[in-house]
Formats: C-alpha cells, sequence, structure tokens
C-alpha cells in the first residue's frame, strides 16, 4: 500500500478544473497543477497519455469533463473535502478513503431544489470531526451506499438519512464517536441492506421500528451502550438477515426464542450483554448458521456458545 503526497492547493484546483465549463481554456498554470496531480497518482488509469499531450486544451483531457466515477483514495491528502466533489453535477461514485482529509463534512446548501446525482460516497479512514451532518442528506434522493466508518464523528444518527436518500442500501457509521438514540425513522430504509454502528457511544433501546427495514441482511451495532430487551416478535420480521451483531451491550432479559425462524441466518454474535435464561434447542434450525457467540455469566446462567460449521447444536 502506498500513499502519495498531493497538496490541498492542487486537489482544489484539479476539482475546479473538472466542474469548469469545457468552453474556458486553461492557463498554463493550470495546466502545471494537473500534471503534478498526475505525478502524485499511484495508478493514472491511463491519463497520462492524454495529459501530457502538450498541443490539446487541458480542459479536453481524458477524465476532465463527463466525469462520473472519482477514486482518489489511499493518498496524502490534508485539509477538508472540497464541497464542489459532493455538490457535483456529474460525479455519480466518490471514493477518498484512506486519506488524511480532517475538519468537518461540508454541509450542501439546503435551498437547492435540484437532487445532487451521487450515489455512492465514502470518506471512511480519514480524520473528519465535528458533528456528522443532518441537512445534507436530504438533498441525497440518489445516495445508494454511505460509508462514513473510522472517522471522529460525533452527534447523533440523522433521523433524516433515509427520508431524503430512499435508495439508501448500505450505511455504515462504524468507528466513530456518535451517540444519543437510534433513530426510529430508520424503520424506513425500506431498501436498506447493510445497516453497521458499531463501535461508537449510542445508547437507549433498539427501537422495534427498525425492524421494518424487512430488506435488511446485515445488521450491526456492537459495542455501544445499548440496554433492554430484544423483542423476539419483531426481530422476526428480518426474515432476510444474514448477520445480527449486538455484543457488547448491555441487553437484558432472555434469548428470543423466535431467532430460530431466522432460517438464512449466518452469523449471530450477543456476547458480552446480561442476558440470561437458556438457549432454545430450536435455534438449530437455523441450519446455515456458521458463527455464534453468545456468552456472558450472570448469577444463575452462563451462556456460552461457538458454532464453525452448521447445524447449530445446543
Amino acid at each position: 500500500m502506498h500513499f502519495f503526497n498531493v497538496p490541498t492547493a492542487v486537489l482544489q484546483l484539479f476539482v475546479l478544473l473538472i466542474l469548469a465549463s469545457p468552453t474556458t481554456a486553461c492557463t498554463k498554470q493550470e495546466k502545471c497543477y494537473l500534471l503534478r496531480f498526475l505525478a502524485g497518482l499511484s495508478r493514472d488509469g491511463g491519463l497520462a497519455t492524454s495529459w501530457r499531450d502538450s498541443s490539446t486544451d487541458c480542459c479536453e483531457w481524458l477524465g476532465i469533463t463527463s466525469l462520473l466515477h472519482v477514486n482518489l483514495s489511499y493518498n496524502s491528502f490534508s485539509g477538508g473535502l472540497p464541497p464542489e466533489l459532493m455538490s457535483s453535477r456529474s460525479i455519480i461514485v466518490l471514493d477518498v478513503s484512506f486519506c488524511q482529509l480532517n475538519g468537518p463534512l461540508p454541509e450542501l446548501p439546503s435551498l437547492v431544489t435540484t437532487d445532487w446525482p451521487l450515489q455512492v460516497l465514502n470518506i471512511s479512514s480519514n480524520q473528519f470531526s465535528s458533528e456528522f451532518p443532518s441537512a445534507t442528506w436530504k438533498m441525497m434522493k440518489n445516495l445508494i451506499a454511505l460509508n462514513a466508518s473510522n472517522n471522529s464523528f460525533t452527534g447523533q444518527i440523522p433521523s433524516s438519512l433515509c427520508l431524503g436518500s430512499p435508495s439508501l442500501a448500505l450505511l455504515d457509521l462504524c468507528y466513530n464517536q456518535l451517540s444519543g438514540d437510534i433513530p426510529t425513522a430508520l424503520g424506513d430504509c425500506s431498501k436498506l441492506k447493510v445497516l453497521k454502528v458499531g463501535h461508537n457511544n449510542l445508547s437507549g433501546t433498539l427501537p422495534v421500528e427498525i425492524f421494518c427495514a424487512t430488506s435488511l441482511e446485515y445488521l450491526s451495532f456492537p459495542n455501544n451502550a445499548l440496554q433492554g430487551e430484544l423483542d423476539g416478535a419483531h426481530i422476526v420480521k428480518l426474515s432476510n438477515l444474514l448477520t445480527l451483531d449486538l455484543g457488547g451491550n448491555s441487553f437484558s432479559g432472555n434469548f428470543p426464542e423466535s431467532i430460530d425462524q431466522l432460517r438464512r441466518l449466518e452469523e449471530l454474535h450477543l456476547g458480552s450483554n446480561k442476558m440470561s435464561g437458556e438457549l432454545p434447542s430450536t435455534l438449530s434450525n437455523c441450519t446455515h448458521l456458521k458463527t455464534t457467540l453468545i456468552s456472558r455469566s450472570t448469577t444463575s446462567v452462563e451462556i456460552w456458545a461457538i458454532s464453525t460449521s452448521p447445524p447449530f447444536k445446543v
């Protein structure tokens, strides 16, 4: 893995050139900045041949106009994320993961009536801090995947996420500093398949509304401060669930017997909670179960079970 240092000023100018009108000829200095940007990339994707043609206006170089996919991951950018990237009228995939971007994530103007075309946003493994934005997602009607994991975002999970982005299928907010309750509005995410918000400071209960997101295949909230009992009557609604990870919280009560109705379940992690009682023998009905961790010592019962191959046997 290699990291390449690219000055923030060069990145910002590169962005402006991408978004500039193709009828505007670029200057000699702008051309120089683009070539310096190219020299700092680990893979140029064939850009070198086009960009080093001195007879062509650099505003007409490959990738400068009609840009749809931007992958700037694994670099050493500093400073913030230029808002022009998120608010581009053409970019549908933006990946700036594993860089050194910091500061707040820019909020997009809420007064603009046109929806942004962005579908995939990966800002994971940076140094973003401050409160996780909320108004921005109201403008992201086309957003399908959002990965903001491994940063230092604070605040709460925005309740507007799926209201503004009804097509959202993947949401990864793991390894941040988010706090507060899990918003009930996540239950409105009818197309959400992957929900990962582990290793934060969330509190309160797991709202029953979340089980209305019946497309979920991966539900993960490990290592937070969640509590309360797991509602077996609602868990069964998640018939597509492959992974359930709620370990490292403070859930109490008996093990939900209805989990055996999740016939597609492959991984179950409920370890390090405060649950008690006995494991139902019907758990062996989950014939696809490959990994199970349910460990917790209580005053009366110790529940501990690991299985690496189906069927699971109590």
